[in-house]
């Protein structure tokens, strides 16, 4: 088995499509009932899902995003309507949410190191 595609609940998918389109350089390629689907890279798809529910406080999976320049993506990610999400400073991650809450992680794209507790320093 393998994973085919990542979904990402949204209770407005067009607006949440749009933000992961042009942070992640993947267009909208469909429409399907209550899917958005960006186009699929390496094999793996991406899709934004309708859900009306409510979001819970902490996702159970997130995304980690590899980056050239973290700082500059996490301003880039705020332009687009995110934000850095507070409390995980001790861990030394920069952790993000999109507009609606989901978290996601900007790590740089190379090595970086962690100690014991899966804190890293990569921030600086």
């Amino acid at each position: 088995m393998q994973i085919n595609a990542l979904i990402i609940d949204a209770a407005d998918p067009e607006r949440l499509a749009a933000f992961w389109s042009e942070l992640l350089g993947r267009p909208v390629v469909g429409r399907t009932g209550p899917y958005v689907w960006l186009r699929r890279e390496n094999g793996l798809g991406l899709g934004i899902q309708r859900n009306d529910g409510p979001k819970p406080e902490k996702n159970r999976l997130h995304l980690d995003i590899a980056a050239a320049d973290p700082a500059a993506e996490q301003r880039r990610v705020e332009a687009l309507g995110g934000r850095r999400l507070e409390g995980y400073d001790d861990g030394g991650f920069l952790v993000m949410a999109d507009p609606e809450g989901n978290e996601f992680c900007i790590i740089p794209d190379g090595p970086f190191e962690l100690d014991d507790e899966g804190r890293t320093d990569y921030l600086g």
